[in-house]
């Protein structure tokens, strides 16, 4: 298996049947072996049944997995990525915001060493954005930039935390998130502070992006649960994960 790309989704059956074809129409024009893997996070709309009904070339194996409960976008990408087999994992965001031919791209650094993990990152000069965010959510994205910074380690280098765009090596993936404990927003917080302690290599690709102004990210009702978040990734990685050298 060439590639593994996994949707999270919430209530999103109006975007996730066109999310579905734009992944298989990528991985078969670049003659990808691969598998999309849908996790309806608790969905009241449907969703997963919507999933289920695309129709995908058979060359492309196509999971539906389905939470009970509103488990969180965290839990939701962890058990996506448990089931993958692929190379290269990678994990998009519902509503089609980046076209999937981005990952060329980071794809392209993975196999030439350049990096371990890719993240496409919507802050670089290079990127394209399309529809830019409201003025409150750039707002709110910069009171989350300043929390970061002051409460977790994150490297300079890195612009965007929250792109919803990024690109493992297959082992790395399975490895890192096998160990993440965030349900919630924060879990790409948690999964950079182990890769670095790690020792992986993080390197951000520029990517064209277009807003999603019906995003399920609401800061305004979820500030308290993302500081609580932080504080437990903090004490978590501060009592495991013993860094290691690559070579």
């Amino acid at each position: 298996m060439d590639i593994s790309i996994v949707i999270p989704a919430l209530n999103e059956s109006l975007k996730i049947a066109f999310d579905v074809e734009m992944a298989a129409t990528f991985l078969q024009g670049n003659n990808f072996r691969g598998e999309i893997i849908v996790v309806d996070d608790g969905s009241t709309d449907g969703t997963s049944k919507v999933a289920k009904s695309v129709k995908v070339p058979k060359s492309i194996t196509l999971k539906v997995i389905r939470n009970e409960q509103h488990r969180g976008k965290g839990y939701s990408v962890r058990a996506g990525i448990k089931e993958t087999s692929g190379e290269y994992v990678m994990f998009a965001d519902s509503g089609y915001c980046v076209p999937y031919g981005n990952a060329l791209l980071g794809l392209e650094m993975l196999k030439d060493g350049t990096c371990d993990i890719a993240h496409g990152s919507r802050k670089l000069i290079e990127s394209d954005i399309q529809q830019d965010q409201p003025l409150h959510r750039r707002i709110s994205s910069m009171a989350f930039k300043w929390l970061i910074k002051k409460f977790i380690q994150i490297p300079k280098d890195l612009t965007d935390t929250q792109c919803g765009f990024k690109i493992y090596k297959g082992e790395i993936a399975r490895q890192l998130y096998s160990r993440c404990v965030s349900d919630g927003f924060m879990f790409d917080i948690e999964i950079i502070l182990r890769a670095q302690k790690q020792g992986y290599r993080i390197k951000e690709f520029p990517i064209e992006w277009t807003c999603d102004l019906d995003s399920r990210l609401k800061l305004s009702r979820t500030s308290w649960p993302v500081f609580s978040e932080l504080r437990v990734i903090k004490k978590t990685l501060s009592d495991s994960d013993t860094p290691r050298t690559k070579t």
